[in-house]
């Protein structure tokens, strides 16, 4: 009991920490390399995991792979609009997550986690998955969804480390059980969803055993009723933002999949693929950089955060730009690695070319987006959201009906351009008011 009350009390100890000043370029070079380490490895993880599906499985069922990389992450945003808020808020006010305030959130997230299973599997199932499948990746997304807020604590406590070790160890298992699949000729879409839910629970246990048992045992401290002022200040009005930032940002794979069927989205995933560098760090950074923002806004230092900025934007440029070189020599030098027989080079091209610009547009946007989730703007963030998302649906579903699955993306451009105008517009009256 002494030992284990020694553990939970260094564990409380560790969200005590306040954010450092500013650190010298090499610091910062050196927290992008650590922050960037896990979800590059996690990147390189699903570039591979994909490439055997691609090769190895029927086109619908690559599809139906491909949409549970966009479901899943939507989860994981709803994760970070429903916990990371309040996080932040509190961050923000006092520099410290109290045992009390910890609990809670640990409480909530067992019920997003459900939430996100049940969801996840009804769609996949929606989608023509059959049951075991279904179930299976119903699993992998609501225990990515618990992994989830375990890295977002760990960077809000200066714990990367645990992230990283977590990204790392979902990598390593889902590499290592689809080598070993596709080896014993045994690779199907219910085992490959068999893989994914057991590398998700490694990732989550890579967190420690204290963490685990705090997470399925969060104690009496803290309530899931402690967490309804946190929704009705802050959380409500990220879930609608991040509700509508989806469809704008993903209104294609929702669109086509349910229109068009997996086998017509199979080939928009060849593109997204190829782009899921610079997605994964896109998705990732901001759990490192948002309570390094919150804890500056919360002491004055309003240059410190702006300065954090343009560090997220220089690490989130280099990397697109890194991406799309990856991407030119695969698809130049080695197309016969990215196409199998009933892919077409030329559309491949095509759906490539959309994604560079797509990607190119939310890597400008997200750091000061980022800085206004910091800042605790999520009413505004919700209100240019809801723009973007009229304009994503409608155009994307228009050029679907019109011009086909390709140029559909089209849509997905024209949403991101209103919400990031729209982003940097909040930006700078927000820095006139405050700065």
């Amino acid at each position: 009991m002494i030992r284990h009350a020694a553990r939970m009390d260094a564990f409380d100890a560790a969200a005590s920490f306040v954010a450092p000043p500013a650190p010298a370029f090499g610091a910062v070079l050196a927290r992008y390399g650590i922050s960037a380490g896990g979800p590059i490895a996690m990147s390189g993880a699903h570039f591979i995991a994909s490439l055997i599906f691609l090769h190895s499985l029927p086109q619908a069922e690559f599809g139906l792979f491909s949409f549970l990389l966009i479901v899943v992450p939507f989860c994981l945003s709803m994760s970070g609009a429903l916990l990371a808020p309040s996080l932040m808020n509190t961050l923000r006010r006092t520099g410290t997550l109290d045992t009390a305030t910890i609990s809670t959130h640990l409480k909530a997230n067992l019920v997003v986690g459900a939430l996100a299973a049940a969801a996840v599997f009804a769609l996949l199932l929606a989608s023509h998955a059959n049951l075991a499948a279904a179930a299976l990746m119903g699993v992998y997304g609501g225990v990515m969804t618990l992994r989830n807020f375990g890295r977002a604590f760990a960077y809000a406590t200066k714990q990367r480390h645990r992230a990283f070790f977590s990204d790392i160890a979902y990598s390593a298992l889902l590499i290592a059980g689809l080598t070993a699949l596709l080896f014993a000729h045994q690779l199907t879409l219910t085992h490959a969803a068999f893989v994914l839910a057991a590398a998700s629970l490694s990732g989550l246990f890579a967190f420690g055993i204290e963490y685990i048992a705090r997470q399925f045992r969060p104690g009496s401290a803290g309530s899931i009723f402690a967490y309804i002022p946190m929704w009705q200040e802050f959380a409500r009005w990220a879930v609608f933002g991040v509700i509508l930032t989806e469809f704008t940002a993903n209104a294609h794979a929702y669109v086509v999949t349910f229109i068009s069927g997996p086998k017509a989205f199979a080939v928009l995933a060849l593109g997204s693929l190829l782009m899921r560098p610079a997605s994964l760090v896109l998705s990732a950074l901001p759990d490192v950089e948002r309570p390094r923002m919150a804890a500056k806004i919360g002491r004055g230092d309003i240059a410190g955060a702006f300065r954090t900025v343009k560090e997220f934007r220089t690490a989130a440029v280099a990397m697109w730009a890194a991406t799309i070189l990856l991407a030119g020599v695969l698809l130049i030098w080695f197309p016969e690695i990215i196409l199998k027989r009933g892919y077409d080079s030329t559309q491949a091209m095509m759906v490539l070319a959309f994604w560079i610009v797509i990607f190119g547009v939310r890597t400008l946007r997200t750091p000061e987006s980022v800085f206004l989730q910091a800042a605790g703007e999520f009413r505004a963030l919700a209100r240019v959201s809801m723009w973007s998302c009229l304009v994503s649906l409608s155009v994307t579903l228009a050029l679907l009906l019109l011009a086909g699955p390709i140029v559909s993306l089209a849509g997905i451009i024209a949403g991101d351009l209103v919400i990031t105008a729209n982003i940097f517009s909040l930006t700078r009256k927000w820095k006139r008011a405050h700065a």
